[in-house]
């Protein structure tokens, strides 16, 4: 007989990786295949600590920035979070041989940008400010094209520079509730403000807040994996206490857990941001398992069959 205290398990799903962030890391690892290594990395490739150390174990090297890559000939590789233009730039100066890993959705949200700057409206961007995504939409266009806006009491004080003359677009990996009601405040204050011709917000950040959603209520604590630099990631907690959890905590990996922040809890949710590998899902369910006596319910509200091609030059 087992005398551990019984934790039920609601595993939300879908859960981890979504499409652009299997591609990036395909990216890397395809690169390394075909050319050997180093291969550069600008930015971690995608926040995941984990992620980041096991392609370094490959023959990656992560940089910041450019000038930090001599000039070899090694291919260098631009993140899934999209960088500004004067990246690319300066790497067709320097005659580099570089693959963009972007995210097919990020630069969807990038075009979105560049044509309605084109058609002369200036941009109000909803995203958080200094993340990488961010820096990457901005930098698509001139200083002044684009403004951002964070929440919703900063709707009141934007200064633009027409009111009839705007469009709005979003980072790719916000809370969904948090956008809507921004979205609806820009538009009380600037009725003609033009929104994209589809959601910005990516359909793998929607199904993982859908799916906290749908256990918020039954649980009494969530764990969320994933990195602290991680929007996702940190949304998906914020989304778990907005729907009825009483507590959720963001965690990297099984040893973050602390035993006590589990006294009491009788069923716990468990998900993962869009950059956190599965064998950390499995990990943290393995960790619980050695204290409590598990059972494991994984709750899906929808299939997810998204696939990103990787460039033509990696294609085998």
């Amino acid at each position: 007989m087992s005398h551990k205290p019984a934790l039920k398990i609601l595993l939300a799903a879908p859960r981890g990786f979504c499409a652009g962030v299997d591609r990036a890391i395909q990216i890397v690892e395809k690169a390394l295949e075909k050319f050997g290594a180093p291969v550069y990395v600008r930015h971690e490739i995608v926040h995941n600590k984990y992620v980041v150390e096991g392609l370094k174990d490959k023959g990656a090297v992560f940089v910041e920035e450019l000038d930090e890559i001599p000039d070899d000939g090694r291919p260098v590789i631009f993140s899934a979070h999209g960088v500004p233009k004067r990246v690319p730039e300066e790497a067709q100066k320097r005659e580099m041989f570089f693959i963009d890993a972007t995210c097919p959705l990020v630069s969807k949200v990038h075009r979105e940008a560049e044509r309605h700057h084109k058609n002369g409206k200036q941009i109000i961007l909803i995203g958080h400010a200094g993340h990488p995504e961010v820096v990457g939409t901005m930098g698509q266009l001139p200083e002044g094209a684009v403004v951002l806006v964070e929440t919703v009491d900063d709707v009141g004080g934007l200064a633009v520079d027409d009111e009839s003359n705007l469009a709005w677009c979003s980072q790719t990996t916000l809370s969904v509730d948090d956008t809507a009601g921004i979205v609806q405040a820009l538009q009380a204050r600037f009725p003609d403000i033009e929104g994209p011709h589809k959601e910005d917000i990516c359909y793998a950040t929607t199904n993982r807040q859908a799916a906290v959603k749908a256990i918020a209520e039954a649980a009494d604590a969530l764990l969320v994996i994933g990195a602290p630099n991680s929007s996702n990631s940190n949304r998906l907690a914020e989304v778990g206490e907005a729907y009825g959890c009483n507590k959720a905590l963001l965690i990297q990996r099984a040893a973050d857990i602390d035993a006590a922040w589990l006294d009491g809890v009788a069923t716990l949710g468990l998900t993962a941001g869009a950059s956190a590998p599965e064998v950390l899902v499995e990990e943290v369910i393995d960790a619980i398992a050695e204290s409590f006596d598990v059972t494991v319910e994984e709750v899906r509200i929808t299939e997810e069959n998204v696939i990103f091609k990787v460039p033509k030059v990696l294609a085998a």
